[in-house]
């Protein structure tokens, strides 16, 4: 068979080399037949034991879940196992068999494809990627209904027993992925999902090579076919040539060397040559996420993305979590920090209001009613989280971090809100931090190009370089049609991050980078000459900053930073950023 390469999306970096082992899903095309009215309620019994068997499973996978697990991986059982206590899978597929008497694998698959489809409409590239979260869990009850449950085979015999399998299929279940840490596993490759999916997360918490969304990979790809996972490009090369296959191996053996170097900078500070000391900071989803931080040598967090705590609730999406709810993530994740900062942003979802997903979405979501301002339209609400938020800094240091904000008067609301939260603590008797500092996320190129609105309203700012480059190249970096046009070396991206970083500098206001482009080792010494001193990344891109910054000269890089901002040519730009500070 000849060698050819599959192009997907890359959301684990690293090199992986193995054969594939194809993981067959239990395809949602089932057989559709009537059951006669006297045999309607043993099939709904067949399906109310079969999603009884996964919730047995679910619990089992938890229970056995080993000490150094991902905290992600028991998070996701937990959303799964919410999922499928929802009414809308464990009730309305029950109703299909009793009132069009469907069989039960055409009564659940009816059901779930409603469901995929109101996902479907919703724009936010997080909240959309849920779908695959209920069409996994549906997947875990037709394997239980068809009897076409799959596993990994244990290896063993030839290859000395050091053959990796890269597992191939449609779509993988981070619950799933659980079954693959005691086998030779050393990459996977889907069809389906992208940067925001469960499953993408727990591949760079568990740090394998991963590659998504490759949309047929699962069919061109066949049975122990030799591969290579380069989770840094986003590639898949099918059988490989001998020479290729050497090059690679060599890359691996490389990036293994590479890794136990950096490993012994988990102590050391992040400073500059010239003596220059920059704070490395963490990226979180869930409290849980924490230990993984502080391992890597994080400072504190510079991000908690709180959405996840509004994901896979019971009426999915329908149900907010309470304040103590909240309070008690936020408290967890404060203390394990053990007196670092948490910056925690207030609930960033999309313009869909996916909150509740009967509602219509917007013509152009990501121009519409989401993060501030759909806390802004829902105060009760937006003063739930404030309190929760507010209540946890009497635990530890807490920033509170507000996204999307544009205009004066969002900001002026914002911070009344907050005094009201404030205020309703009070009459409660709740201890919180008085002096708790409150920072914008500069993520619209309008706020970028009108800072004294911000550092004279607010303590800090940290940029959002995804939003921010989507915003202001009118690209939707997951629409693969367009996604060659997401670029953060873009000029005018350039221009907005340096002028966001001087002013903030000029006005004594602390400015950030806690999206993609700060954990980007590539891009590490361009910040840095742009006057960046805080980077917030994933936990595991930490130390290859880390290093990029000991062997970094700011009184070098600064001159040659403020050249490339001169230049316009791209290929001039990109050449510029990739020489920089080397003698």
């Amino acid at each position: 068979m000849a060698s050819f390469t599959l192009h997907g999306i890359p959301v684990s970096r690293g090199i992986a080399i193995g054969r594939a082992h194809l993981l067959a899903p239990a395809a949602l095309d089932v057989k559709h037949y009537l059951i006669p009215q006297e045999q309607v309620e043993a099939e709904v019994q067949r399906l109310q034991k079969a999603i009884a068997t996964v919730h047995w499973e679910l619990q089992t996978l938890w229970s056995e879940l080993p000490k150094d697990s991902p905290a992600e991986l028991g998070a996701f059982i937990d959303v799964h196992a919410l999922i499928l206590s929802d009414p809308m899978i464990a009730e309305v597929p029950l109703e299909i068999i009793r009132t069009r008497q469907y069989n039960a694998e055409w009564a659940l698959v009816t059901q779930i494809e409603e469901l995929s489809a109101q996902f479907d409409e919703i724009e936010d590239p997080y909240l959309r990627e849920r779908k695959a979260d209920i069409q996994q869990v549906g997947e875990r009850v037709l394997k239980v209904l068809t009897g076409s449950a799959s596993s990994l085979p244990v290896l063993g015999g030839s290859d000395d027993g050091v053959r990796h399998l890269i597992v191939v299929a449609h779509d993988i279940s981070p619950a799933d992925m659980l079954q693959f840490r005691d086998r030779a596993f050393g990459g996977f490759v889907t069809d389906v999902g992208g940067q925001n999916s469960h499953t993408a997360i727990v591949a760079r918490s568990l740090d394998i090579p991963a590659v998504l969304g490759m949309y047929k990979a699962s069919t061109l790809i066949q049975q122990d076919d030799w591969l290579i996972v380069d989770g840094d490009a986003g590639v898949v090369i099918v059988d490989p040539t001998p020479t290729v296959l050497a090059q690679y191996r060599e890359r691996q053996a490389q990036l293994v060397r590479e890794r136990k170097k950096l490993a012994k900078l988990k102590k050391t500070p992040a400073v500059t040559r010239d003596g220059t000391s920059i704070e490395l900071l963490a990226n979180i989803e869930l409290p849980e996420d924490c230990p993984s931080a502080l391992e890597a040598g994080a400072v504190g967090i510079g991000l908690f993305r709180t959405e996840f705590l509004f994901m896979g609730r019971a009426g999915y999406l329908m149900q907010l979590p309470s304040e103590d709810e909240q309070f008690e993530s936020y408290r967890k994740a404060v203390r394990s920090m053990k007196g670092l900062p948490v910056t925690i942003r207030t609930l960033d979802i999309g313009a869909d209001k996916p909150l509740d997903a009967a509602e219509q979405t917007a013509l152009n979501p990501a121009l519409g009613l989401r993060a501030i301002r759909y806390c802004l339209a829902e105060p009760q609400m937006f003063l739930t989280q404030l309190r929760a938020i507010l209540r946890a800094s009497a635990y530890g240091p807490i920033k509170l971090l507000i996204p999307m904000l544009a205009h004066a008067f969002e900001i002026e609301q914002t911070l009344s809100l907050i005094e009201l939260a404030k205020q309703q603590l009070r009459e409660a008797n709740r201890k919180f931090d008085p002096a708790l500092q409150v920072g914008a996320m500069i993520e619209i190129p309008a706020a970028a190009l009108t800072l004294p609105l911000f550092v004279k309203r607010m303590n800090f700012l940290s940029i959002g370089t995804n939003d921010l480059i989507q915003y202001t190249l009118a690209v939707d970096r997951v629409d693969r049609d367009v996604a060659h046009l997401y670029n953060p070396l873009h000029p005018a991206v350039l221009h907005l991050l340096f002028n966001t970083i001087s002013v903030g500098a000029k006005s004594g206001v602390p400015v950030a980078v806690c999206g993609e482009m700060a954990g980007d080792p590539r891009l590490t010494r361009l910040l840095l000459g742009m006057g960046l001193r805080e980077f917030s990344m994933h936990p595991t891109q930490l130390l290859s900053v880390k290093q990029e910054i000991l062997n970094s000269d700011l009184g070098k890089l600064t001159p040659q930073v403020k050249k490339i901002l001169r230049t316009f040519e791209p290929a001039a730009i990109a050449e510029a950023v990739r020489l920089l500070g080397k003698e």
